[in-house]
């Protein structure tokens, strides 16, 4: 290997390493291929290679006043959920990575505990909690299991933002006699957004596609995600791949989108 010359090792390794990338996409992709031909194909199993091709299923499911529902339901739950994970991880992760108070360090372990949890166990908790206090199912107690579970990864992603600012910072603008509010928002909230963003599209989508917690606390209301699962234990249609498809497409967009404004704001 020592008589190898560098130029070639490197070629070599770049070689190998693309390979390998190529190899994990389409070990994680190839999946998703199969469920975008099932959802066009025009026969009700599916079968590949693929002989008859056909959109109906996709108008099916936009035509579909009761997925329209479940959607409607999702969309509800998923927005609640990102928007108080955001004003809970905002406070928290500076808390959590910012400030040195007395039980700081009990916190951090708190705060993370929730997520190494198995979400099935804790949804039982929940379901059995909300039993014993007589509070019934619903949407609004899917959003607070939600909440359990999303808040402290939104606080953790936040939490990488606010370590690598300088207090200083904030610290210049008090000595210029700016007002805590003024400081928040000229200068903490500019800086932090970048977390606040990604912890965002984290809160959004993990709510979006969460099962084993909507499955316990939704009661009689039904997400997406329950939907999809339910038509694939029992009266399975093709309408299932054509939703998967669509619902990929837009965690796609959305991902796309962010990866779009944080390009623009940085310019």
């Amino acid at each position: 290997m020592e008589n190898v010359p560098a130029a070639f090792r490197n070629r070599a390794s770049e070689r190998a390493m693309r390979t390998w990338t190529l190899l994990v996409l389409v070990f994680i992709y190839l999946p998703m291929v199969a469920v975008v031909l099932a959802s066009l194909s025009k026969i009700r199993f599916f079968m590949f290679p693929v002989k008859a091709w056909s959109l109906e299923w996709y108008v099916s499911v936009l035509s579909s006043i009761e997925i329209r529902d479940y959607l409607w339901t999702s969309v509800i739950i998923a927005t609640l959920v990102t928007v108080i994970s955001v004003l809970l991880a905002i406070a928290g992760a500076l808390a959590f990575a910012r400030y040195d108070w007395k039980g700081r360090s009990i916190y951090q372990k708190l705060i993370l505990l929730p997520i190494f949890f198995p979400q099935a166990v804790l949804g039982l908790a929940i379901l059995l909690w909300s039993s014993a206090w007589d509070v019934s199912s619903g949407w609004e107690l899917a959003v607070f299991a939600h909440l359990v579970w999303i808040v402290p990864v939104v606080t953790l992603v936040i939490s990488i933002q606010v370590y690598g600012f300088d207090p200083a910072v904030e610290e210049a603008a008090f000595d210029m006699g700016a007002s805590r509010w003024q400081v928040f928002k000229e200068i903490t909230f500019p800086i932090l957004w970048p977390g606040i963003f990604s912890g965002a599209l984290f809160a959004f989508l993990l709510s979006w596609g969460n099962f084993p917690l909507s499955a316990f606390t939704t009661g009689a209301e039904q997400t997406i995600p329950e939907w999809l699962y339910a038509k694939m234990v029992a009266g399975y249609t093709p309408q299932v791949p054509a939703l998967g498809t669509l619902t990929t497409l837009l965690a796609g967009v959305l991902l796309l989108g962010g990866y779009w404004l944080g390009t623009r704001r940085r310019k």
